[in-house]
């Protein structure tokens, strides 16, 4: 149990660093705490053998390690009052009652990845408002085809597919004029169960090679289902943080944002807004993942925040509050 001094002190180092990014001596602490820099070093000194601080190499101050962020997180941080400006910039999407409600959603989470400089995502917004409106098929080499799928929200989305090298161009053409003849206008996550009940039975009778054709496709529309669930805002805004100048660590989180797999794993289990710092997150160990479920007409989807672990906890918590408390009504 830490004492009244050392929480204060770790809750001034904590909101020190996430903003300065720099770490924090103890002359910065003086005054805040009315003792002596003799005085604070030693109370830092124990806060670092608890394991809630740590010590750089380039500097003789002090950084909160996870278990410092896990503890601020959980004793000291209070949710920030949103500034005036961060409410009307939501409230004039909540009032357009012109916009749907997955727009409603998608909107807002830009407008925080904006507020907040983190990448936000919606996970389960679109499940009944995008349909499918057209498929096309371009052939690019013996055995691969580029399946290009247009929703009705103008939603765009193209995956490479691998059909074997006995699939001709006009089977190609077949598969694709019986998916459009039979499945436009089929909301996208409802396409998998009607291409397995409607199309397999008979795809046979009109193309030879059908097999390959059609579980290429299958699987096409399974992860473009998952897509027209998902949107994501500011996915670069990692790189403004000092933290994230390695061009190698860069890379390999803008790759995972872009596999399905890896995204799935942000979905949120519960309606609670939990906070996921480092390895608690099963995402990637340097960042942290705020995240909440939101049901509206027994449909359920998830918004989350990503950014690094010395994000502005406290007010990306608001944030997500006042989204919840507005969509969910």
């Amino acid at each position: 149990m830490l004492s009244k001094r050392q929480n204060k002190l770790l809750k001034l180092i904590v909101e020190e660093y996430i903003k300065t990014a720099n770490p924090v001596g103890s002359s910065l602490l003086c005054d805040s705490l009315d003792c002596s820099s003799a005085t604070i070093r030693n109370e830092m000194a124990a806060l670092e053998n608890i394991g809630y601080l740590e010590k750089t190499h380039t500097s003789s101050g002090r950084v909160p390690s996870e278990e410092g962020y896990r503890y601020y997180v959980d004793n000291l941080m209070e949710p920030k009052k949103m500034t005036g400006e961060d409410v009307l910039k939501l409230q004039r999407i909540f009032d357009n009652k012109q916009l749907a409600l997955s727009d409603v959603i998608t909107k807002s989470l830009e407008i925080i990845s904006e507020i907040t400089n983190c990448t936000s995502l919606v996970l389960g917004a679109n499940s009944s408002y995008n349909k499918l409106k057209q498929v096309e098929a371009v052939p690019y080499s013996d055995d691969k085809v580029i399946a290009i799928v247009i929703t009705d929200k103008g939603h765009v989305e193209h995956k490479e597919l691998n059909v074997g090298n006995d699939v001709s161009p006009s089977e190609i053409k077949k598969v694709v004029e019986l998916i459009n003849k039979l499945l436009v206008g089929t909301p996208l996550d409802e396409i998998s169960a009607k291409l397995e009940f409607e199309v397999k039975p008979i795809i046979g009778n009109y193309v030879k090679s059908h097999e390959a054709l059609y579980q290429a496709f299958y699987n096409a529309f399974s992860e473009f289902s998952f897509k027209s669930h998902m949107h994501m805002a500011g996915r670069t805004k990692l790189l403004d943080y000092r933290e994230f100048d390695n061009v190698s660590k860069v890379k390999e989180i803008l790759n995972k944002f872009e596999d399905d797999n890896m995204v799935r794993k942000i979905e949120a289990d519960n309606n609670d807004i939990n906070v996921y710092i480092g390895h608690e997150n099963n995402f990637d160990d340097d960042v942290s993942i705020i995240k909440t479920k939101y049901v509206i007409n027994g449909e359920e989807g998830t918004i989350a925040i990503v950014g690094p672990k010395r994000m502005d906890y406290e007010r990306v918590v608001s944030l997500l509050e006042f989204i919840k408390h507005n969509i969910e009504g």
